[in-house]
């Protein structure tokens, strides 16, 4: 897997009270990766052992998982973000509210995903992610079949990935990476169902700000098949 990060990891220098944040909650809640080895138990990363584990990768803001992690307080949530200025704002959502069950890996999610322990995780988000839209750049997405072996290894039977994006050859790479593997099925009942977002759903910034320039997202959900049952299936494309 290539694991070379392309985009940028900081922005506007920090405002005094979010730089002490990152030197003082940050390494409270930092998820650490053990040196040439796994986590354990996840539910031992949290104060309060949680029902459940869900994870983001790249939670920008934070807007989204600390909405998440409002609404469900017996979850566990793992956000990975590597943009210094997105971990910092989410920082501040953290301690504004109080929250207890968010663990925060500050780097690329490449990273960490051979750490996650098998079949520990009961939702997964990648929600407006860098499309990538030049040719050249496709090989820089992040779903791709190595990473949906990952996802595979580390979801439980029956977890939900939530994928949403505002550009479609991004949406449409995304059916086809994921179609083909035979680990996930397409949750889908209808021909509108993919411009529905689920009944559940919180918006993030990014989707706000595609709405406002008039784009219309897509909202595609599919589950971990049961691993006996996977190995019989056969890829839809």
């Amino acid at each position: 897997m290539d694991t070379r990060w392309y985009g940028r990891r900081s922005g506007k220098k920090l405002r005094p009270g979010r730089q002490a944040l990152v030197e003082t909650l940050l390494p409270k809640i930092r998820l650490k990766v053990p040196t040439g080895g796994r986590i354990g138990a996840l539910a031992d990363c949290f104060p309060h052992a949680p029902k459940d584990v869900w994870l983001e990768i790249g939670f920008g803001g934070g807007e989204h998982l600390a909405a998440q992690a409002r609404a469900h307080p017996d979850i566990g949530f793992i956000g990975c973000e590597p943009f210094v200025n997105g971990v910092a704002s989410a920082l501040t959502l953290v301690e504004h509210d109080g929250l207890t069950n968010i663990r925060i890996f500050d780097d690329d999610a490449r990273l960490i995903l051979d750490a996650l322990p098998d079949a520990s995780i009961g939702r997964l988000f990648l929600l407006f992610a860098d499309p990538w839209p030049k040719r050249r750049h496709e090989h820089r997405r992040l779903v791709s079949g190595n990473t949906l072996d990952q996802f595979a290894r580390l979801m439980k039977d029956g977890a939900e990935f939530r994928f949403a994006s505002d550009h479609m050859d991004y949406v449409r790479w995304t059916l086809e990476q994921v179609l083909r593997h035979l680990s996930f099925a397409w949750l889908v009942c209808g021909a509108g169902d993919w411009r529905q977002p689920p009944p559940d759903w919180i918006e993030t910034r990014y989707e706000a700000k595609a709405l406002r320039r008039g784009e219309t997202p897509v909202y595609l959900r599919f589950f971990r098949r049961p691993r006996a049952a996977a190995a019989y299936e056969k890829p839809l494309l």
